[in-house]
């Protein structure tokens, strides 16, 4: 994975995390979920540390 599509990644999981403290969506916590989880699998980090 590109640098820019970690980058883009990045940049979802904090748009996602902003929308679901305004009003909980159980599609938006199932997304957010998702993105960690690509994240982890490519990076090995886990994204609320970086």
């Amino acid at each position: 994975m590109k640098k820019s599509e970690l980058n883009k990644l990045i940049q979802d999981h904090t748009t996602i995390k902003a929308k679901l403290e305004k009003s909980y969506n159980h599609k938006l916590f199932e997304k957010l979920k998702e993105l960690e989880h690509k994240y982890y699998h490519e990076t090995g980090y886990n994204l609320h540390q970086k």
